[in-house]
């Protein structure tokens, strides 16, 4: 890793706070922290955390790039399935989770206004107090006459829910754990102090829904000795807390990973686990608490199972690259311009990096969970790979 650039004397000083809390943490656990608390106290502490220390996180001068920093073609694509679960509800809201630099948000928005199906309201579910604020000046700067339509949550609505919810990268960033098979029990990877630092600490877990889950995944994937990866025991109760407030509508779930027989293949045998600093990435989640990003992919299997359970219907799953081009992507490819102009060079360039195999195209998934919505959806129609799952 001696290619990553250090970070800046302010930033080292933040995550030196940081790195107090999680060796107080470890204390009072008795030397041990689980790794997704780890996870979490690095994600996600206020003021600390990656998500919540106010530094640049997207695009060029952050870490990572996702599909709307790259593209307005990603956010254009999406508002058609928006639109016409709005046009089924007779109107109705959106609730977007954790809208990054809120660039998804005004491209969504924007669209729908094209499309003349604006949403009642646009509501944006967000933790971070900076990326809140990232978010209102870009709409401020992009969509200053939608900004009434704009609200701004600190938590879920109440129950009664009507219209769209989506969630682009975001199961991937919920705090994962990590496990280890013997060939006869279950270790699970936990944090202990390693002079100024830390490091892994493998233990028999007493956890009961960790081994459940383990033992579940056991039986499909038959995981030989030796096997490493992880599991997010997160999405089943995130995916019942959504399921509980929404009435009538669509959940569009984007975001890298596999069903579960891809996910715990044998040649996954290290996981997924992925640390992101500077647009390099690395494994070491013990490198500058609060100054990375952290993510482990998504398995899909494990969401389409929350979701039948928390009572969502799964209507659809299909690559990023099928479902953008269910939503009318080469359309709007061609409306970019002559071609041959800039315009359309540089809008051709963007769709082979969110279509490619070897880029966005087969890494990303969507899919779709709703309740009391009938009938298909855009993103789905052409590719349905649920008998995947």
């Amino acid at each position: 890793m001696n290619d990553l650039p250090v970070p800046p004397d302010h930033a080292l000083a933040l995550s030196a706070q940081l790195t107090e809390l999680v060796r107080a943490d470890i204390k009072a656990a008795g030397g041990v922290l689980p790794f997704s608390a780890y996870m979490e106290r690095c994600l996600y502490t206020p003021g600390l955390g990656y998500y919540s220390a106010g530094s640049e996180i997207f695009g060029s001068a952050g870490d990572f790039v996702t599909a709307p920093e790259l593209s307005v073609l990603f956010g254009r694509c999406l508002a058609r399935p928006c639109s016409q679960v709005l046009e089924r509800l007779g109107g109705g809201d959106i609730l977007e989770f954790g809208a990054g630099s809120g660039a998804l948000a005004v491209d969504v928005l924007g669209e729908l206004e094209l499309l003349g199906c604006l949403p009642d309201r646009y509501l944006i579910l967000e933790r971070s107090a900076g990326l809140r604020a990232r978010q209102q000046q870009r709409f401020t700067e992009q969509l200053p006459h939608l900004q009434e339509r704009v609200h701004w949550l600190e938590s879920l609505p109440e129950s009664g829910f009507s219209g769209v919810l989506l969630a682009n990268e975001v199961l991937d960033a919920l705090p994962v754990e990590r496990f280890h098979w013997t060939g006869t029990g279950i270790e699970q990877a936990c944090v202990s102090r390693d002079g100024s630092g830390f490091d892994w600490r493998w233990q028999a877990t007493q956890d009961v829904a960790l081994v459940a889950a383990v033992n579940e995944i056991q039986q499909m994937c038959e995981l030989t000795p030796g096997y490493c990866s992880e599991i997010n025991l997160s999405i089943a109760p995130w995916l019942q807390s959504v399921a509980g407030v929404i009435d009538r509508g669509v959940l569009f779930l984007c975001d890298y990973g596999y069903p579960r027989r891809e996910y715990y293949h044998s040649q996954h045998n290290r996981g997924t686990l992925m640390c992101h600093y500077r647009h390099r990435a690395h494994a070491d989640p013990f490198l500058w608490p609060g100054l990375q990003d952290m993510t482990a992919h998504v398995d899909f299997t494990a969401v389409a199972d929350a979701a039948v359970t928390a009572g969502l219907d799964v209507t659809g799953y299909a690559s990023q690259a099928g479902f953008l081009l269910d939503c009318d992507l080469d359309v709007l490819l061609q409306a970019a311009g002559p071609a041959q102009s800039p315009s359309y060079i540089k809008a051709a360039q963007q769709v082979k990096q969110l279509t490619l195999p070897g880029e966005m195209g087969e890494r990303f998934a969507f899919m779709g969970l709703a309740r009391g919505v009938d009938g298909p959806l855009p993103g789905f129609r052409i590719q349905d790979r649920r008998q995947r799952l």
